[in-house]
């Protein structure tokens, strides 16, 4: 389940352009389930670039179809007085994640082992190819060294680029929690790096 034109193509000819918020088309999808194709046209390219850039390409297209698989089979539970769906899937795919915490780690390791690996290969259009910078053996060490929660929210942050208000509802944590988590990341990943660079 590889996001890219296709997905949109076919979404635009089984139901037509949905208009309207995500809220709105996950509303409609309840009667009309193939509508919730409009949400994965429309949120599919940018949660597969996060999981690809935290988990590599091995496990980005599983993680990508088990996030939106999941989104569907619960969309009833979606707060309609947002307008967008993106922090929700974007909390579905972090718990996705969290499932297969060792896969993570391991890909982390192995950027930690390697001076610097360009996660752009192999990525199916120009939009992910963008969002899959290179990340440096460095830098993937200190994410390894995190604790989960909080490296989750610095990566939502950092690189799904939620506002930290997005952070809180898509992890269903109090605002306060997110600040504190990212400082503590950016803290932890900041004395990570410079010990390495003095080293």
């Amino acid at each position: 389940m590889r996001p890219g034109p296709e997905a949109g193509h076919a979404a635009d000819t089984d139901v037509g352009m949905v208009a309207g918020s995500d809220a709105a088309v996950v509303a409609a999808s309840v009667t009309e389930p193939e509508v919730f194709g409009e949400l994965y046209r429309r949120h599919a390219p940018a949660v597969h670039g996060f999981v690809l850039r935290r988990m590599g390409t091995e496990h980005a297209d599983d993680v990508t179809a088990d996030t939106f698989v999941t989104a569907f089979r619960i969309r009833g539970r979606f707060d309609r007085q947002r307008d967008s769906a993106r922090p929700w899937l974007m909390g579905i795919a972090v718990h996705q994640i969290s499932r297969r915490w060792r896969a993570e780690r391991a890909h982390l390791s192995t950027l930690a082992a390697l001076e610097a690996v360009p996660l752009g290969h192999d990525v199916p259009d120009a939009s992910e190819a963008a969002l899959a910078r290179s990340v440096d053996a460095g830098l993937a060490a200190a994410l390894r060294s995190l604790r989960r929660g909080d490296r989750d929210v610095l990566l939502l942050v950092a690189w799904a680029e939620l506002e930290y208000a997005e952070v809180a509802e898509a992890l269903a944590i109090p605002l306060g929690t997110v600040r504190s988590r990212l400082h503590r990341a950016r803290r932890l990943v900041r004395d990570a790096l410079t010990t390495t660079q003095e080293s």
